[in-house]
């Protein structure tokens, strides 16, 4: 071989092996970069949006963050597929980048709605505990139909489990528990408001009752007795001036007038006291027999049989008191009216046969009770 064909083939072989980096280098840089970075970048924000609950608060923004998600590791796949300076990962970069900024956006917003409704599940939960507030306070001893405690009762619960999830913050299920609870108390409240305005139609007749009967205590100087059913007092007169106050226990049915015998119903009127049971006389301690039924009531009586309101074998009831073996902190007579055995003692002393007994149903206007 001659000197010259070496040489040839040692320059040959040299800058096939200078060549050798460059070629490398172009095969690396014009290799098709996989956007590793951008799929982890949108990731990562999908990871952050839904630890803010945005798949719950920010829901439809968040499904489309991930629908880019999925579809940019589809076309991911797809490309992959392909022959390695063939693949193109355009289109996955933008889908990806898409993602990631529909994901911030869904994770703002969810913190912001989150914000919002905590506030507003914050008040409906004050205002909801104020209807039941007021619920207690006008319809604790009101008897209300069993339907109606039943929903106060469950609206209740439901207004306490919903504070419960609200404190974990459990949104959503403290928003459909309130709104249930909302539904019951709201109807049940306005069902008994509406009760109670119509009883105190009557105000105007008891307190007419009330201030004859402090009246003719004033200017007889002698003892009289005002019942208020609604407030559950009993309070007695001397002269005009109140000297005594006990808490009553009434009829299990006390809203309203007594109609007939065995509705367990207290009766309104201007009665007297027609004689004294002592001890050894009644099976409540001691009792003060009233005169109902009185004039008034027996004429109501006859219209509301003449009108057809009661049956005509309806019969009225009778053997209403003032008796013993009250404080059980419920309504529980047939009519009567219930004092402890102290107070109905200290009763006993100063009633007398002909002692004034007025029932009404309130003393307070209804105006002074809602406000």
């Amino acid at each position: 071989m001659g000197i010259k064909k070496v040489w040839k083939k040692v320059i040959i072989f040299v800058a096939f092996i200078a060549l050798i980096p460059l070629v490398i280098y172009f095969l690396i840089r014009f290799t098709p970069k996989p956007p590793k970075e951008e799929m982890e970048d949108a990731r990562i924000a999908l990871s952050e949006a839904a630890s803010s609950n945005a798949d719950t608060y920010s829901r439809n923004i968040y499904r489309e963050a991930k629908d880019l998600y999925d579809s940019a590791m589809r076309k991911w796949q797809a490309e992959n597929k392909r022959f390695l300076y063939f693949r193109n990962y355009d289109t996955v970069t933008y889908l990806a980048k898409q993602s990631e900024k529909k994901a911030f956006q869904a994770a703002k917003i969810s913190r912001n709605n989150v914000s919002d409704l905590s506030i507003t599940l914050k008040q409906k939960i004050d205002t909801l505990n104020k209807i039941v507030d007021r619920i207690n306070k006008l319809f604790a001893a009101y008897p209300l139909s069993s339907e109606v405690r039943k929903n106060i009762s469950k609206g209740e619960i439901l207004l306490n489990e919903s504070r419960v999830a609200y404190n974990k913050g459990e949104y959503i299920q403290t928003r459909r528990k309130l709104s249930e609870s909302d539904r019951l108390l709201t109807s049940s409240y306005e069902i008994a408001t509406t009760s109670l305005k119509e009883y105190f139609t009557r105000y105007p007749v008891w307190k007419k009752w009330a201030d004859n009967t402090i009246r003719e205590s004033r200017q007889n100087q002698t003892y009289s007795i005002i019942i208020d059913k609604y407030s559950r007092k009993c309070d007695v007169y001397y002269g005009g001036i109140k000297k005594f106050e006990y808490t009553v226990e009434l009829g299990r049915n006390w809203v309203g007038d007594k109609r007939v015998k065995g509705d367990k119903a207290t009766p309104e009127g201007m009665y007297r006291i027609i004689k004294k049971f002592g001890s050894n006389k009644t099976k409540y301690h001691k009792a003060l027999l009233i005169n109902y039924p009185n004039d008034a009531d027996l004429d109501e009586f006859k219209q509301e049989i003449a009108k057809g309101t009661l049956p005509k074998s309806a019969k009225i009831g009778n053997l209403i008191e003032i008796h013993g073996d009250g404080g059980r902190g419920i309504d529980w007579t047939e009519g009567c009216v219930a004092l402890t055995n102290n107070e109905i003692d200290e009763l006993f002393k100063v009633a007398k046969e002909g002692t004034p007994v007025t029932i009404v149903g309130s003393l307070i206007s209804l105006d002074k009770i809602l406000d």
